[in-house]
């Protein structure tokens, strides 16, 4: 299969590749993590779902806040890109509040569990864990996943070409991909990328200017809380302590910068959150994930020769402009 460029797309793909791997590689992300770093901790015994709103006041907070960084897409650019035989598009489907998608990045997951002989529901809101040591911002072959030193792990939506790393090595699946938007579609017909990739960034301008996010402030139930990350690890241990919770994000993939308070165990909630799906690759669960870092060790270091990988990738492209032009 020749792929015909013209001289100006030629042009194009090869100075986008230079301006790529010009980019810093990642960093040390888990050396970032500090006592000035911040934290979430969000208290599964006070959240309720928000029964009095058609949608929880977090999920449409979080959507009115990032309504400018939603994708839209090209039309034209919905469609496979050579060699996949799909494409990922959720802007017909904006309404979607139950699961994470490029244009909901924060949802409330429900899951019903036996609590001494009795049915009770737990209400859980869910979306990026902000991991201390982020296989997603180590693992991007562009590095346009960071982690922040004040603990957001954000995308870079203009420089991502949609490789969907980032999702495959998270534990939950977070990010979620758009076709039809991004650098990748002005190298049509390259098989470059597919979109851009989405999910939460803490609100990561606010936190800059010293204020919460904003799921954070339109909390009813206060349940979730937002601070320096030493005072809001030692509020999680206390409260555990004294009302005998369950806490979850001290240690699961490495340690994350978003804790759960629960009154029952995670191994329950992860349990019930698998009975109650049949699409298992597509339910955000509660279990006890390693670090994808330790299994893609050799990936990580094939990373440092993305450069070379990108001149040979603009030496075969030069071979197949299209003669003509």
């Amino acid at each position: 299969m020749e792929i015909k460029l013209t001289r100006r797309k030629f042009l194009l793909t090869a100075g986008t590749i230079a301006v790529a791997n010009l980019l810093p590689p990642p960093v040390d992300s888990e050396a970032m993590v500090s006592s000035n770093s911040f934290a979430t901790l969000i208290d599964l015994t006070k959240c309720d779902g928000c029964k009095n709103y058609s949608v929880p006041l977090c999920v449409s907070a979080c959507k009115e806040a990032n309504r400018d960084k939603f994708p839209e897409p090209d039309r034209k650019m919905l469609k496979p890109y050579w060699p996949q035989k799909f494409f990922d598009d959720w802007s017909s489907k904006r309404d979607v509040i139950d699961r994470l998608t490029p244009y909901n990045w924060i949802f409330v997951q429900r899951i019903k569990i036996n609590k001494e002989g009795k049915e009770e529901e737990i209400f859980v809101p869910r979306r990026c864990m902000h991991c201390d040591n982020p296989p997603c911002a180590k693992l991007c072959p562009f590095g346009v996943n960071k982690k922040h030193p004040e603990g957001p792990v954000t995308i870079d939506c203009k420089l991502c070409f949609g490789g969907a790393k980032c999702k495959d090595v998270c534990p939950w699946g977070v990010p979620q991909r758009q076709a039809g938007v991004g650098v990748y579609t002005y190298l049509d017909p390259l098989p470059v990328g597919g979109g851009v990739m989405y999910k939460c960034d803490l609100c990561f301008d606010r936190v800059k200017k010293g204020q919460n996010p904003v799921c954070v402030n339109k909390c009813p139930k206060n349940a979730i809380s937002f601070g320096r990350r030493e005072e809001i690890f030692a509020k999680a241990d206390l409260l555990a302590r004294e009302k005998k919770l369950y806490i979850y994000g001290k240690e699961e993939n490495g340690g994350t910068s978003t804790l759960y308070l629960s009154p029952v165990t995670f191994e329950e909630l992860d349990k019930a959150v698998l009975q109650e799906n049949k699409e298992k690759k597509q339910v955000m669960r509660f279990h006890k994930p390693k670090n994808m870092l330790d299994k893609y060790k050799n990936l990580a270091k094939l990373i440092l020769l993305s450069p070379f990988v990108a001149i040979i990738s603009a030496f075969i492209s030069a071979k197949k402009v299209n003669r003509e032009d």
